[in-house]
């Protein structure tokens, strides 16, 4: 299995957030993009993949698959602690739609490395109920204020979660952040929020 991804991380990155884009999309998400881009200004380094393969991702079924997503996101964790120049980083997710959930299950796996996730317009009631209770990671959900449906389900998952944790709700915004300054609103707070948490998930050299 071959899964196409771009990573790139700036001088002295502060940790590596790898992206979980929502059904039917991609590592060239727009809106994945405009959020990486501003988390690499901030000095977090970002991994873009597909959670997908081209054939896969034909079958609607499978973009709601949150097992295989999660199992994929989980691969590219590994990865990660792969690459020389990322494996001592903290690691973060950064999830949008049904990769929120993928992002949050993932974290309720890997416990001790998640070091933060950030959620955008997610459904993170997808993970259940025991993932969402057993994420250890801070994390921070990301709901437009005119995305209803999603804002309430956000709320519920809230509920459920153990771990320091947030929502921000944008102002006028839908589903996609479509709306003018909504978008920006969102990659502000994501950066901020990686900022934050990151640095306190660093490895501690190894001892020789």
């Amino acid at each position: 299995m071959r899964l196409d991804g771009e990573l790139a991380l700036p001088p002295r990155a502060l940790g590596v957030v790898l992206f979980a884009h929502g059904s039917g999309s991609s590592r060239h998400s727009p809106r994945n993009q405009h959020v990486a881009q501003a988390l690499r200004a901030a000095g977090v380094g970002t991994l873009l993949f597909d959670l997908l393969t081209d054939d896969e991702d034909r079958v609607y079924a499978t973009r709601f698959d949150i097992p295989l997503l999660t199992a994929r996101l989980a691969a590219a964790t590994g990865w990660v602690e792969c690459e020389p120049d990322a494996a001592k980083l903290p690691i973060g997710y950064f999830g949008a739609s049904t990769g929120a959930a993928a992002a949050l299950a993932a974290a309720a796996q890997r416990r001790s490395r998640i070091a933060a996730v950030v959620s955008r317009g997610g459904r993170p009631d997808l993970a259940g109920t025991d993932a969402l209770s057993r994420v250890t990671a801070p994390t921070l959900l990301i709901v437009g204020g005119g995305d209803e449906d999603v804002l309430a389900l956000n709320r519920a998952a809230y509920a459920h979660l153990r771990c320091i944790r947030e929502i921000k709700v944008v102002p006028g915004a839908t589903h996609l952040f479509e709306e003018p300054g909504t978008l920006d609103a969102v990659a502000r707070a994501a950066a901020e929020w990686f900022t934050r948490h990151l640095p306190a998930g660093r490895r501690p050299p190894t001892q020789g």
